[in-house]
């Protein structure tokens, strides 16, 4: 990295001890990037401005907030009626979640159709999904804080799952509730760590950049780039970019805030938690309910594994699977603009991921359609599993081998400017142009 010289005399003194300056200056001014990209590279800025506020929000609400079980419900309601602006932080920190789940979840489709996850980016791909593990982890732990109705028997079914590993279940059930039961020894843990993994976020965010500024971004045609022409500095043209895509998301997130703050929440949470008493459905916030699906749509034992362990093995798995998807997709064409086969299987992909949280809402025996007694919600998240693991096994393998992928652009310039013409990615003539 080259150390920059700067007109203010103090910057510059700075600079010359640590070059913070300079590194600043590399990294998000001068740093070339794809000149064609489309807002969908916004959403990254928005997961950290998103990460950023929820930290924020989250030091000001734990100032005020009880760990204990008898205290905890009231401490939040003196949080929302007593506490200046109380209601406030809550509600950007109870939708922020919502709003943080949104864009990663959009941010990692993206990375999908355009092929982010493929060489020479499988490590930034990996952390990301390090970072959708730490989110989840952080979410759940934050839902039990209120300790109303849903947060209480949220923890419970969800903890109780880890039963059914054997031999060491019963060991990880009792060392996660802190307790042999869901009490004030679980409030307390999930609250020490609810504070503590967004700062591991943090630095995995810090690793996933770093590793993306070495590699460098990938673009909508998913070619890489070999002429200088082809970027364009970071700053002024993506920050004023990004500034356009923050802008919309803080309207989005204002509207929940202050028009439907309770919308994505569940109603039962605004009871206080009643270990006697359970609620007609358990169901976790909306942003788990795929997996929740996935997690319920095991009901059969297969040889010496019971059902409740197999559900909690495809839950897994249905992350776990992310990490080797870069090895699994066999296609040397990235962008899915010039994959037409690879492009429909992503939408019934999306579709399918859809139909998964929809299913985690309802209730498993609930016909999906009025009269057709065989068609439960669980049947159709059973299918929905199958397709979800057939996808990633199976369908993109397979896909990569019998596609025959549109012609690439020689450039990312190529196809605005129309300059130059198309080659099939291999093919001679593609060879002979990346030659001259």
């Amino acid at each position: 990295m080259e150390k920059q010289k700067f007109d203010n005399k103090v910057v510059q003194w700075v600079d010359d001890r640590l070059p913070v300056f300079s590194y600043l200056n590399h990294e998000y001014v001068d740093f070339p990037m794809p000149k064609n990209l489309n807002y969908f590279w916004n959403f990254g800025a928005l997961a950290t401005i998103t990460l950023v506020t929820m930290i924020v929000t989250g030091i000001v609400l734990a100032m005020q907030y009880t760990p204990h079980t008898t205290l905890a419900f009231d401490s939040v309601e003196r949080i929302m009626r007593d506490v200046n602006y109380g209601w406030l932080m809550r509600y950007i920190h109870a939708n922020g979640a919502s709003m943080f789940f949104i864009v990663v979840y959009i941010h990692i489709f993206r990375g999908l159709y355009y092929g982010s996850y493929k060489a020479p980016r499988e490590l930034i791909w990996m952390l990301g999904v390090v970072i959708l593990l730490l989110m989840m982890g952080t979410a759940f732990m934050g839902y039990v804080l209120p300790w109303g109705q849903m947060s209480y028997w949220g923890a419970q079914v969800i903890t109780d799952f880890f039963t059914a590993i054997p031999f060491v279940g019963d060991s990880i059930t009792t060392w996660l509730r802190g307790d042999f039961v869901i009490d004030n020894a679980t409030l307390n843990r999930f609250f020490s760590l609810h504070y503590l993994l967004p700062f591991v976020i943090v630095g995995v965010v810090a690793f996933h950049v770093t590793a993306l500024h070495i590699a460098g971004s990938n673009n909508p045609d998913g070619i890489d780039i070999k002429d200088p022409q082809d970027t364009v500095p970071f700053t002024p043209y993506f920050t004023a970019k990004d500034s356009v895509g923050i802008g919309v998301f803080l309207i989005v997130w204002a509207s929940f805030i202050f028009f439907a703050p309770n919308y994505l929440g569940h109603p039962d949470n605004y009871i206080e938690a009643q270990p006697l008493s359970t609620p007609a459905h358990i169901v976790p916030e909306w942003y788990f309910l795929p997996f929740y699906a996935i997690l319920r749509s095991i009901t059969f034992d297969v040889l010496f594994l019971e059902a409740k362990l197999l559900g909690v093995i495809a839950m897994g798995a249905s992350i776990m699977i992310l990490f080797i998807l870069p090895w699994l997709d066999t296609s040397k064409v990235r962008s899915a603009r010039y994959r037409p086969l690879y492009r429909l299987f992503f939408w019934v992909l999306l579709v399918d991921c859809i139909i998964l949280g929809i299913v985690g809402a309802k209730s498993p025996n609930d016909l999906v359609i009025s009269g057709v007694e065989w068609f439960e919600y669980k049947t159709l998240g059973l299918l929905a599993t199958i397709y979800y693991f057939a996808h990633f096994l199976v369908l993109i393998p397979i896909i990569g081998k019998i596609e025959t992928p549109k012609p690439l652009p020689t450039s990312i310039s190529q196809p605005v400017t129309g300059g130059g013409g198309f080659a099939p990615a291999g093919s001679a003539s593609a060879a002979k142009r990346e030659k001259a």
